[in-house]
């Protein structure tokens, strides 16, 4: 059949899909309709009928321009000037929807509804006059306050608070915006005090966040370079507000503003200046000595979140290129700074490792080899121009630079250690009187060994040098590090026993004494935390292992060391824990290619005694006993630019370690573990966040997921246990994702939408009818819990599909779990959508008689529960459909629920019972069977 070409009977089809509530049918005629009509007043009834679609279907917009061209053809259209003000009234455009109804009040002056709407309206406008008129007294008044001289402290407090939640809604932010609110924000932060620049600062922060225009024109009232130098301040509270207000406009600049503007004012509205401008200024600061340690850090993390391409499919680097060219040199200055020397840049703990993280993504955004030598001759040419034999400050200065880069684009550094004079200098300074040559010598040594695969140099060179400053110095500062370089160097075989580079015993020694330097207060944190550098690389050892976890003061002050401001010791305390958990990949052995090994005579890698697993839960329990849930809780709070993406995929890996054994969850949701996974299931690397989402899952199945993940956290668990639900992840991850989404699912319908708005209904459908029995059983258990979604019911009624039969057949499987499950969701879905039991599809099935047998199975199950969900779905049956009802009836159904509906009164059946004796009692109503005195006897009970 061709497609209907006649606009009339494509209206009347559209109305009665109307009529039935079948929208997009409807507006699918509609539009068919309107393509085909040719005669003006048809056209305008029929725009006028999707109008009322379109209203239907909550989409405003539509709906008031096809009431304007129904307008636009007969002007006292009654209906279609109402449907526009339900339309514009909704859209929050108030004034022109009272037009609209005003109008349909004259035409129809008795017509209540047009009356009753005109008064609401004319009410709403009212308020929203005397609201708007009220916050633009209450923003002066707020001013006010804050400019008084002699104003109370606790009123000022409070209004500038005032500001800042004003400021946070779009329509607050334009009230201060339109009230002069910019230049007297500037006032205020040129009264000097740190109260009144924070509450300036954190009320611009919410005009700019998802607003160009206002964004823009802050950047231009304010001035960068203002902005800048409040950023410069030594006050970590207000260096944080502006580097986040700085992050605002910079979103909003580039793309964070959904608002549509017109071809004009985008054209007034180009930001590329401005971004440009924000890039330079910032590069200007990491090497201004008039900023302080906190500014520079926050100019680094700046330059860090903005500069790399966010996605790598993305071909444009150019903001990476225009960093290399007007700031590559300026941020290896900072790396090279010499806290121990005069006359250098204010730094903070994290400073350095932060300009070494950008230099790496940096880095990592250039696109091609040209581009990656220009970045590597820069750096070559500025540490040759500091080497100078007259003045050993430049000399360290230079070495210090070579650490930035090994500990940020190691490949970069590892080719400029290699080059003529570099090592020299290390060896020739190591030799120094001064301590702080020694420092930096021995530190340059250490980060150049980080890679086991390119530390044969140093593995047959650096050991004897290292040694002998272990056993000369006196100096603990110096003693220490060249300790952790013999650590480095010691553990470059990895886990591998048979690749151990000292004696036995050796780097047991050598543990002992990090172990020491940790435990004692006395120390400085910078150098207590080069202990735990050492550690990092020695808990290869499995025996290394089995002692720290031993010693518990060790542990503790490990993580206390955690809560300190040097955030730069968190890599290596998660580095030692992934160790001693055993939490790192490990490649699996096979015995045949292990012979083959041997065979050839190639290395075949052994596994240490202590490496087994029973040894691995004795030191995990200990590690969990020493409070490693609270530890691991702060270090997912520290900045992001100090917890890089590769710390993040540790402590997930740490994460789902502590969460294998199920009696240990509780524990770690009590420590707030449930609460620090979901960022890192969120954010990092893809093996991190699959780590971290499989470690939810664990806590999610087993725990109530209302306590695990308090208040709205409980939403963002959803997609990342729906991650875990594909083809790609293993069965125990499928399994325990569901079993976690199953809990959520029970818990709300909000929960329930959010896992369908995550696309998990496709594949947890799939997963019913997986071969793995437990996979099969979790899914279908979800699906039981999801059926109460009307968007689930939906999909059971579409035509042709065979989602009904399958939930039957999964009834008559032997699994008593997966019946239960299937049972429980068949009786939700007959109770819910009573369409679903149409009496055309259920009778042909039941004649075929397998659907029948499944069913009668159910109502004589040994399990009580499962026997009641089968009960119920019959009564459904009986109750929906008189020809279904008959032919239940005429089976051995009506014996069955004579039997269960006889049984004497049982607390364990007693819902089965009960449910037996309510189905004979709607079968007697309906004339189905006659009465006799024992029906009677136990109907009238039901």
């Amino acid at each position: 059949m061709g497609e209907i070409a006649d606009p009339v009977q494509l209206k009347e089809e559209g109305n009665k899909h109307f009529q039935a509530g079948e929208i997009d049918k409807a507006i699918e005629c509609y539009t068919k309709a309107i393509k085909f009509s040719k005669d003006k007043k048809a056209l305008a009834v029929i725009y006028r009928n999707r109008s009322a679609c379109f209203l239907k279907k909550e989409n405003y917009n539509n709906a008031v321009s096809d009431a304007t061209k129904a307008i636009d053809v007969d002007a006292a259209d009654i209906k279609a000037l109402y449907r526009r003000c339900q339309a514009l009234e909704k859209l929050g455009k108030l004034d022109m929807a009272f037009k609209d109804v005003q109008r349909c009040a004259t035409l129809e002056p008795k017509n209540k509804t047009f009356l009753e709407t005109l008064r609401r309206l004319g009410a709403e406008i009212q308020l929203k006059l005397k609201t708007t008129f009220s916050t633009d007294s209450r923003v002066q008044n707020m001013f006010d306050i804050l400019f008084a001289d002699e104003s109370d402290k606790e009123k000022q407090e409070k209004a500038a608070n005032n500001l800042i939640v004003l400021a946070r809604e779009d329509a607050g932010a334009e009230r201060i915006f339109q009230n002069n609110g910019v230049p007297l924000l500037v006032q205020l932060i040129d009264t000097g005090k740190p109260d009144m620049i924070l509450a300036a600062i954190r009320t611009l922060s919410g005009m700019c966040t998802g607003h160009r225009a206002r964004a823009t024109a802050v950047t231009h009232t304010v001035g960068i370079s203002k902005l800048c130098s409040i950023m410069a301040v030594d006050n970590e509270e207000i260096v944080l507000a502006t580097a986040n207000m700085l992050q605002c406009v910079y979103d909003s600049l580039s793309g964070g503003d959904k608002r549509n503007y017109g071809k004009e004012e985008a054209l007034v509205l180009d930001s590329s200046k401005d971004l440009k401008d924000i890039l330079l200024a910032l590069l200007e600061m990491i090497t201004s000595k008039k900023v302080s340690g906190h500014g520079r850090d926050q100019a680094l993390n700046l330059l860090s979140k903005n500069v790399p391409r966010k996605d790598k499919k993305n071909t444009d680097n150019t903001k990476a290129l225009f960093t290399i060219d007007h700031g590559l040199k300026k941020i290896l200055k900072v790396c090279g700074q010499v806290p121990d020397l005069p006359d250098q840049l204010p730094l903070t703990e994290n400073t350095q490792l932060i300009a070494s993280v950008l230099l790496n993504k940096v880095y990592d955004d250039l696109r091609c080899d040209p581009e990656r030598d220009n970045f590597r001759d820069i750096c070559d040419e500025y540490i040759k121009s500091k080497f100078d034999p007259n003045d050993m400050d430049k000399n360290i200065h230079a070495i210090n630079t070579l650490s930035g880069l090994l500990q940020g684009p190691f490949d970069v550094g590892n080719v400029l250690a290699g080059r003529q004079g570099v090592m020299e200098m290390m060896v020739a300074l190591c030799g120094s009187e001064r301590e702080v040559d020694q420092l930096v010598a021995v530190e340059a040594l250490i980060h150049a060994s980080t890679k086991t695969s390119k530390a044969s140099f140093f593995i047959s060179n650096g050991v004897t040098l290292l040694k002998d400053m272990y056993k000369k110095t006196k100096n603990e500062k110096i003693k220490i590090r060249a300790l952790v370089g013999l650590c480095k160097l010691g553990s470059a075989g990895g886990d591998d026993y048979s690749m151990r580079q000292f004696a036995e015993g050796s780097t047991e020694k050598l543990a002992k004494q990090c172990r020491k330097w940790l435990c004692n207060p006395t120390l400085d944190v910078r150098t207590r935390k080069w202990a735990i550098e050492g550690l990092a690389y020695l808990t290869n050892d499995a025996d290394v292992k089995d002692d720290f976890v031993d010693d518990e003061a060790a542990m503790r002050a490990m993580f206390e060391l955690t809560q300190s401001k040097d955030k730069t010791i968190l890599y290596a305390v998660a580095c030692t824990l992934v160790n001693c958990t055993n939490s790192y990949d490990k490649k699996e052995i096979i015995p045949e290619m292990v012979q083959l090994a041997k065979f050839s005579k190639q290395h075949v890698p052994e596994q240490h005694p202590k490496d087994k697993k029973d040894f691995i839960v004795r030191r995990v329990k200990k590690i969990l006993k020493a409070g490693v849930t609270s530890a691991l809780t702060v270090m997912v709070k520290a900045d992001n630019y100090v917890l890089t993406d590769q710390t993040k995929e540790m402590l997930a890996r740490v994460f789902l370690a502590l969460a294998d054994d199920i009696k240990d969850r509780g524990t770690i949701v009590a420590q707030g573990g449930g609460k620090a996974l979901i960022p890192l299931a969120l954010e990092g690397t893809d093996k991190g966040k699959i780590k971290a989402s499989h470690a939810l899952a664990k806590i999610a199945a087993v725990s109530n997921p209302e306590i695990a993940f308090p208040g709205e956290r409980i939403y963002e668990v959803v997609r990342p246990l729906v991650s875990l639900l594909n083809t790609e992840r293993d069965g125990l991850e499928n399994f325990e994702a569901l079993l976690g989404l199953t809990n959520l699912a029970a818990l709300n319908d909000k929960l329930r939408v959010k896992i369908l708005k995550e696309k998990a209904l496709p594949e947890i459908e799939n997963y019913m009818f997986e071969e793995h029995d437990q996979i099969r059983q979790a899914a279908t258990e979800c699906m039981c819990n999801l059926v109460c979604c009307k968007e689930v019911q939906d999909r059971y009624l579409e035509d042709g599909n065979d989602k009904l039969k399958l939930l039957i057949l999964l009834c008559g499987e032997d699994d008593v779990q997966l019946q239960r499950a299937a049972a429980g969701a068949l009786a939700m879905l007959t109770i819910l959508v009573p369409k679903l039991i149409d009496s055309t599809i259920m009778f042909y099935h039941l004649q075929t008689g397998q659907w029948l047998e499944i069913i009668q199975r159910l109502c004589i199950h040994d399990n009580p529960e499962i026997q009641h969900r089968g009960l119920v779905t019959v009564f459904n049956m009986l109750d929906a459909d008189e020809q279904l009802a008959k032919k239940l009836i005429e089976c051995e159904l009506l014996e069955i629920l004579t039997f269960v509906a006889k049984l004497e009164d049982n607390p364990k059946k007693q819902d089965a019972i009960n449910a037996a004796r309510a189905c004979l009692s709607r079968a007697l109503d309906s004339g189905l069977i006659k009465p006799n005195t024992t029906l009677m006897e136990f109907t009238e009970s039901a």
